[in-house]
């Protein structure tokens, strides 16, 4: 059972990107749904290659939103768990993109060069790296955290979105031992199975769109 910190925490976590989220900053609503086709999507990874979802057709792909900044996003590579999901996923076959959709005017952007080397220093190993300074994929998809996840099936629905434990700490050894959400998912589809939860509740750092 969740203590009252815990509670009033998620509360806040959940305020705070819902105000980063908001109808100010952004005019259109979140395509994404669960069960329906993912969005499509093109940005700019760290190399300068434009990246889409239609590039990955027929794989399992996981969206991973971050942050430079987070506290809630580094204990997940302080512990290694990030890290080590992405080795695991990508042995697998599964694409695993992850995403900074900071705004250039905002303190947590960084440009391509300094993002592929601050990703690099806390040790993550994703498929691409991809700079969504517009925000206009992260809206798209409702990404409101640092650490909110998303995983799009082979055949091009999205199956999981939400958070990446259910830690919601920055402590990293609170994640160490915390279940997995997206692991469990993509164990389920490497399994042939539907995905059991598909949707969590996400936690983490309100992500710094425009606004």
């Amino acid at each position: 059972m969740k203590t009252e910190l815990q509670i009033k925490r998620r509360q806040w976590l959940y305020w705070a990107a819902a105000a980063s989220f908001s109808a100010d900053a952004w005019a259109g609503a979140p395509v994404a749904r669960l069960g329906a086709p993912a969005p499509a999507f093109g940005a700019l990874d760290t190399t300068g290659k434009e990246r889409s979802l239609g590039e990955f057709k027929g794989k399992v792909v996981v969206l991973e939103w971050s942050s430079p900044s987070c506290p809630f996003a580094a204990a997940q590579y302080v512990s290694n768990s990030m890290p080590q999901l992405q080795r695991w996923a990508r042995d697998r076959g599964i694409v695993w993109l992850t995403i900074l959709s900071s705004h250039p005017s905002r303190e947590d952007y960084l440009p391509a060069a300094r993002a592929q080397d601050f990703n690099t220093r806390r040790g993550g190993v994703p498929t691409a790296l991809l700079i969504d300074e517009t925000g206009a994929m992260g809206h798209s998809y409702g990404a409101m955290t640092a650490n909110h996840m998303f995983i799009v099936g082979a055949k091009g629905s999205l199956v999981y979105a939400g958070g990446i434990d259910d830690s919601e700490s920055r402590d990293p050894d609170d994640v160490k031992k915390a279940h997995n959400h997206v692991r469990a998912a993509l164990s389920d589809l490497l399994g042939g199975r539907a995905v059991k939860i598909a949707q969590t509740e996400p936690f983490g750092c309100a992500l710094a769109y425009a606004g």
